[in-house]
């Protein structure tokens, strides 16, 4: 390039000079000569450059065009990135939300999961209760089953022992009865022969012999007689002992008649304890059918915390904040409170073995002047609440009027201070109150 250059300004500087001399002609062609080789070196470098310099446009043009495919694919990636975010962010908050019901469901689970160990507890213990006294039951009824088993012995053994004793009797006066006609018979000979002797004292030696024998004779006959009187002391002995013995079997027959009659009241009693404990563990398991299905039925109340149902053993409370059934300083139900009034009485009409008890509360603030004409205290409107209550589950929720009744306790039963209002609006309230009938009636409604 610079040749180049220097063999332009030599020519221009020669057609400026005009005239030269030839040496210098000569010199000027060599290196004109000499310039035009330098440019065609230069050209052929230059065309051998821009050949290069166009393959490596060429190149970076390709890489460009490559860098630009990348660089849209990694828009593309990163724009599905971002959705995938979004819609994981999205799934990630209806997550934390569900999470949040679930926690909430879970701890509502909890404490009824605790409310029914605690049942659970007192079931356990009155079961345990019923069964010491079963046990107890069991353990006097194989005493007396044992004691009759006894008393049977001896019962068996003494007719055994009677019959062997009327048996040995009636030999006795058997042989008594033989013993006295030989006696009869001896003394009517020994009166004979007492005659012939007073005949023949004055008779021979074989007379003496004679009467000699038969005194021997007599005196084997008192012997006879002494036999017998013995047999008589035997035989009284004999018939007291029957005497005893039978009186002892009377004894007895009425100690197993008093065991017997003792065996069956227990008996009746470990059933009717059998069947009080059957019918107490049906009733509980209908309350907490009761439970779940009010539970179910005013799910959104009790998710409000206008509403709340608790069960101890065989009684249920529902609990209800005044605002769900009446305007302030009212005594009527409101509409939505009739709503709310006919979710109940549909659970309530199916309730047969429970009393069922309106109560109605309020806070301790006085009545207001321009209510006081119709409810002069808190007494009154207490009591008109749980009236209104009463007649809408007879008149319109078909529930048994022999089973309901309605109360007002006014403020003499809170469950919160009064010095707050949340607690004065925790006070106003109605509760529903299912507690158990006489047990005897609750077993009369069992199926056998």
């Amino acid at each position: 390039m610079k040749a180049a250059t220097k063999a332009a300004v030599l020519t221009c500087a020669a057609m400026m000079m005009g005239c030269v001399s030839q040496g210098k002609h000569l010199q000027t062609v060599a290196e004109l000569e000499g310039a035009r080789k330098d440019l065609a070196e230069t050209s052929s470098a230059f065309a051998t450059f821009k050949k290069q310099s166009s393959a490596q446009m060429e190149a970076l043009q390709q890489e460009k065009n490559a860098a630009s495919n990348e660089l849209l694919t990694v828009q593309a990636a990163l724009s599905k990135a971002q959705q995938t975010l979004e819609t994981t962010q999205k799934t990630l908050d209806s997550e934390r939300e569900g999470r949040r019901q679930i926690e909430t469901q879970l701890g509502k689970l909890r404490d009824e999961h605790e409310k029914i160990i605690q049942i659970s507890g007192e079931l356990r213990r009155e079961r345990d209760i019923v069964q010491t006294k079963l046990d107890e039951l069991q353990r006097q009824l194989e005493t007396v089953q044992q004691d009759l088993a006894n008393t049977k012995k001896a019962l068996a053994a003494a007719q055994v022992r009677i019959a062997a004793g009327e048996k040995e009797i009636s030999e006795s006066r058997n042989q008594a009865r033989d013993l006295e006609v030989r006696l009869s018979a001896e003394q009517l000979k020994v009166a004979t022969l007492r005659e012939d002797k007073q005949r023949l004292m004055t008779g021979t030696t074989t007379a003496k012999e004679e009467i000699a024998r038969l005194q021997k004779r007599a005196g084997d006959l008192e012997t006879a007689a002494a036999r017998v009187t013995d047999l008589e002391v035997r035989l009284k002995e004999r018939d007291q002992e029957v005497g005893n013995l039978r009186q002892e079997l009377g004894r007895l027959l009425a100690q197993a008649h008093l065991l017997e009659e003792r065996l069956k009241a227990e008996e009746t009693q470990k059933t009717r304890l059998e069947q009080e404990r059957l019918a107490k563990e049906a009733e509980i398991q209908r309350l907490t059918a009761t439970q779940g299905e009010l539970a179910k039925s005013l799910q959104e109340e009790i998710a409000k915390g206008d509403v709340r149902i608790r069960q101890f053993r065989d009684r249920l409370t529902i609990n209800m904040v005044d605002r769900v059934l009446f305007e302030s300083g009212q005594g009527q139900v409101k509409p939505a409170g009739l709503k709310v009034l006919k979710q109940l009485s549909e659970v309530l009409k199916t309730v047969t073995d429970k009393q069922i008890r309106i109560e109605g509360h309020t806070d301790n603030v006085p009545i207001g002047v321009k209510l006081r004409e119709r409810f002069p205290t808190n007494w009154e409107l207490s009591t008109a609440r749980a009236t209104s209550v009463v007649r809408y589950l007879i008149e319109e929720g078909g529930v048994d009027r022999t089973s309901l009744s309605a109360v007002g306790y006014a403020d003499t039963r809170p469950i919160a201070s009064n010095d707050t209002e949340e607690g004065r609006t925790a006070n106003r309230r109605i509760e529903i109150v299912l507690y158990p009938k006489d047990l005897s009636d609750i077993m009369s409604q069992i199926k056998p």
